[in-house]
């Protein structure tokens, strides 16, 4: 029986919150857009795609696209600057690697999130990274994770597989798809929303590691 552990990406092993709290002032700006949208309205909706988001904060479905695109430009020229690993992250991959087989599942875009795992020296630890573009339906559908596990070429229903996110998309998509979700209160979602799709709720991704760790000890 082989171990997985997918990760999600913003909250739980990264801090990109600045940059894509500015990316979204600049495309409202860009776009003479004025919303009154603030910092903590972009921040609670972090996790989901993009579409929606922008749609959350109040831009017309019929011109979503056109802020997507505009924001992948921006975000794709400012994000590595603006991103940091989060506290214990990199030791938390370091332990998981000698377990486990390790993955990411992400909402932000792949194309642009590979390059930003290899900036920051992680992205050897990882098999497969699924991004936005990867599939059709993002979190809380299981469909990443589906996407994840037949790229990593794994049996769901032979193998123990966990997934670590700081939002309730990240658990609720694993509880859909049928593995163990692992909630951490190092992101963007609060211990009382993590609680209701998970018993199992840790400080940060070390910590989540170490109790999937403790399992096979």
């Amino acid at each position: 029986m082989k171990r997985i552990i997918l990760f999600d990406l913003d909250g739980t092993v990264i801090d990109s919150t600045d940059a894509i709290v500015e990316t979204f002032f600049y495309v409202f700006e860009k776009k003479q857009l004025d919303l009154g949208v603030n910092d903590e309205n972009i921040k609670k909706l972090i996790g989901y795609p993009l579409d929606i988001m922008f749609e959350d904060l109040g831009v017309d479905k019929r011109f979503v696209n056109e802020f997507v695109d505009e924001y992948k430009l921006r975000y794709r020229d400012i994000s590595k600057a603006q991103t940091t690993l989060l506290k214990n992250a990199k030791e938390s991959l370091e332990v998981a690697s000698k377990f486990a087989r390790l993955g990411v599942v992400t909402t932000k875009t792949g194309m642009y999130s590979k390059p930003l795992l290899e900036h920051l020296g992680i992205d050897f630890y990882f098999e497969c990274l699924i991004g936005r573009e990867h599939v059709q339906n993002p979190k809380p559908h299981p469909e990443p994770i589906y996407k994840a596990i037949e790229q990593m070429n794994v049996n769901i229903k032979e193998n123990d597989i966990y997934m670590i996110g700081d939002t309730k998309l990240d658990l609720i998509a694993s509880k859909n798809a049928g593995i163990n979700g692992v909630g951490v209160l190092s992101g963007y979602g609060t211990k009382e929303e993590l609680q209701e799709h998970s018993e199992w709720i840790y400080n940060d991704v070390l910590d989540a590691v170490r109790f999937i760790q403790s399992k096979y000890i």
